[in-house]
């Protein structure tokens, strides 16, 4: 089955060689996604703004491959601070509050860049929505 794949802003993609996204069949699995701006700065405010970043670019990276918002079934969320936890739920809320994937939000002690609050994953099958 042929592999589609899609990139980001991250400058991590090239250097580690991953892809932001691969979509194989009806499934796209999202990397670990930090908010990072086009640029390639990190995204700057608390960990709801963190969030919202990260999830424009997943969602971003699901579309690009064919899928929607509609189509999630998975996230993960990494946070480094519990206080976060609130914050980072409202921004879930705000995307897939009907959607309702399955979620899981783990407490971590570092990311890759400490000023990042949040990295999210998530999965997509395509032709899933309700």
């Amino acid at each position: 089955m042929p592999r589609q794949r899609t990139g980001s802003a991250s400058p991590y993609e090239a250097e580690i060689g991953f892809s932001r996204a691969i979509r194989v069949g009806d499934r796209i699995l999202v990397s670990g996604t930090a908010p990072v701006e086009p640029d390639g700065s990190s995204t700057p405010g608390d960990a709801e703004a963190q969030a919202r970043r990260c999830f424009a670019i997943i969602l971003a990276a699901i579309e690009q491959l064919g899928g929607s918002t509609a189509d999630v079934v998975r996230t993960r969320m990494f946070i480094t601070d519990p206080t976060d936890a609130d914050a980072v739920g409202r921004a879930h809320g705000a995307v897939f509050r009907e959607i309702r994937p399955a979620a899981t939000m783990v407490v971590i002690a570092a990311l890759l860049r400490p000023e990042w609050k949040v990295e999210i994953e998530a999965e997509a099958i395509i032709g899933t929505s309700a």
